[in-house]
């Protein structure tokens, strides 16, 4: 599947492209990418002033500074601009980087903070912020100075951004977890739907797995949410049909298959009532 590289990220941003492994971007004049994307790697991201609105699948977060960001590949994401400031810094890396000579090679894996749709941002306190600042700092030191053991020591300020993170989650935990506890039935229904969205568009099927009736089940995910359970399901379509248009190895025929649909005739029809446009036609937009 197509991905946003790291040579991607480093021309959008305006940096060298040295390495292939992972990328390193302290910005103050951060570009905005509003269209959805997969990428390659994972990022770690620390706003230092101002804010953006991310939108990490279906969820969409107000993110002040300072907080952290964490993403794995797999998730789609896009950023629209929420202030006139922003100054952030990020470390992009592939985990075949950070896991080259780490003995368990799902390390990553076991942090649910770059999966979880719930956890993607960290808010910090002061402490925390100044923490997390110094991290950042040592490594643009690194990233700047000479190339002896850079590889190693960048790779062991990841580690250290990892474990600080998952150390600041649990810290926190009772207040970053609180919507979920409040609102479990909403918080499984997403989890149900991110992993069955590609192959199951009837809500009879959500339903069936809750134990609820298909209007219940409605009526209870639009009370917490504002939208209905089908308006969820029909956007996690869209979400990832807009991903697949931008590849432009794969024909429109070829996406209809991917998420299920009887005929491409069939995915044109609800892709354009969705976003009031063809698939082709938006796939021209990134001519």
């Amino acid at each position: 599947m197509k991905t946003f590289s790291l040579s991607r990220h480093s021309r959008l941003f305006s940096v060298p492209d040295s390495n292939k492994e992972y990328l390193f971007v302290s910005s103050g004049n951060s570009p905005y990418h509003e269209e959805p994307y997969r990428a390659e790697s994972y990022a770690i991201v620390y706003i230092r002033e101002g804010g953006v609105k991310l939108n990490t699948g279906l969820t969409v977060w107000d993110v002040k500074a300072p907080s952290i960001i964490t993403l794995a590949p797999s998730v789609i994401r896009y950023f629209t601009k929420s202030s006139d400031l922003l100054k952030m810094d990020v470390i992009f890396f592939k985990d075949s980087f950070l896991l080259e000579r780490h003995a368990d090679l799902f390390f990553l894996t076991r942090y649910d903070f770059f999966e979880n749709s719930d956890l993607h941002v960290l808010p910090l306190d002061e402490p925390g912020a100044d923490k997390f600042r110094r991290i950042y700092e040592l490594i643009q030191l690194t990233q700047s100075g000479s190339g002896y053991n850079q590889p190693d020591i960048i790779r062991s300020y990841i580690f250290s951004l990892v474990y600080e993170v998952d150390a600041y989650h649990w810290q926190h935990l009772s207040k970053i977890s609180s919507s979920v506890k409040s609102h479990p039935l909403f918080a499984k229904f997403r989890h149900l739907l991110s992993k069955n969205y590609k192959e199951e568009r009837k809500l009879d099927f959500y339903a069936d797995h809750l134990h609820l009736t298909p209007k219940s089940l409605s009526a209870a995910i639009k009370k917490q949410s504002g939208r209905s359970a089908g308006k969820w399901i029909d956007d996690a379509i869209i979400l990832e049909a807009k991903v697949l248009l931008q590849n432009k190895t794969l024909t429109v025929s070829q996406i209809s298959g991917i998420l299920n649909f009887s005929d491409q005739s069939v995915f044109g029809k609800f892709f354009r009532a969705g976003t009031g446009m063809s698939p082709v036609e938006y796939r021209k937009k990134f001519d």
